[in-house]
């Protein structure tokens, strides 16, 4: 009896400590992931700086580097040329235009000459002292300058017309070639490489020297301030988890050691995949599980890849 009871004795810690460590479980676990954009070059050209390393921290819409923007620089200055000269293609109507009402004005004054000629010799025929073919005379010439009057006003319509068709024509080109002027220059603001979000440069992928292409990758940057927990819960534990949620994150500080931090659950998958061979969680014999995104501010410790566990309580 007194063994069974010294027995007994010497199992109840472990008992209590078998009890304790199942509470200690995590509720969920995972690996820290970042999102990461990659930013590629957006015109082709050879890369005449780049001011950055693995590990510098970067500022958003801070400038980088730059690829060489002298072909561009060159079709613009063609283009520009381009519309220099259309103006020198089109034509001055005003010229010919001021001539043709020179004539017209001669020509009017003439005819004012003409009616009173026309009405002197009137006068005289009553009074029997000319004759009716003086009379004749004036009135065929009135009715000469009448037709040289109206062909030189449908003369200036006509330059007019004609020219100012063959000014169009010229000048349709004008916008098309000031887009191509706008486009070059979105283009020369492309040469400079723009850093898109406030992070860490985690990847390089080009040099200052090398040519690089369109959409080629030059180096990839993430915002590591804010780090997240890619987790996965069974479907019992759904019921536990809501967005927004405030969680205990616990990362390995040694080996018997955890670091705490507080996280925040961002997102819930509303659909169930089956179980990654490389997470475990808190009920292993599920077959499926539902990832969760976790946001956890990162004091500097935090790194990518990094195995960290949950608890919702």
């Amino acid at each position: 009896m007194k063994a069974q009871l010294y027995l007994y004795i010497l199992l109840l810690p472990l008992v209590f400590a078998g009890c304790g460590s199942n509470n200690n479980a995590p509720d969920a676990s995972g690996t820290f992931e970042v999102d990461e954009v990659i930013v590629s070059a957006e015109v082709p050209g050879k890369i005449m700086s780049m001011n950055i390393d693995e590990g510098s921290v970067l500022k958003k819409d801070s400038i980088v580097g730059l690829i060489d923007p002298t072909p561009l620089e060159l079709q613009k200055a063609q283009v520009e040329a381009t519309i220099n000269t259309l103006y020198e293609k089109t034509m001055d109507v005003r010229p010919q235009v001021q001539v043709l009402k020179d004539q017209i004005a001669v020509q009017k004054t003439q005819l004012s000459n003409a009616y009173n000629e026309k009405a002197r010799t009137e006068r005289l025929i009553k009074a029997d002292a000319a004759m009716t073919k003086q009379l004749d005379d004036w009135n065929n010439q009135i009715d000469i300058l009448k037709k040289q009057i109206a062909v030189n006003e449908q003369q200036i319509k006509v330059q007019e017309t004609a020219t100012g068709t063959q000014n169009s024509t010229v000048l349709s080109e004008y916008k098309p070639l000031k887009k191509s002027v706008a486009q070059i220059d979105d283009q020369l603001k492309r040469t400079n490489i723009t850093n898109p979000i406030n992070g860490t440069v985690l990847t390089k992928y080009a040099m200052a020297g090398e040519v690089t292409a369109a959409g080629k990758a030059l180096y990839k940057i993430g915002d590591l301030s804010v780090i997240t927990l890619r987790a996965y819960i069974t479907g019992t534990q759904l019921s536990q988890v809501k967005l927004n949620q405030q969680v205990k994150v616990l990362v390995d500080s040694s080996s018997s050691k955890y670091r705490s931090y507080t996280g925040t659950i961002v997102w819930i998958a509303d659909k169930a995949e089956f179980t990654p061979k490389t997470i475990q969680t808190k009920d292993e014999r599920a077959n499926l599980v539902y990832a969760i995104k976790i946001h956890v501010k990162n004091d500097g410790y935090l790194k990518i890849g990094m195995y960290g566990e949950v608890k919702f309580n």
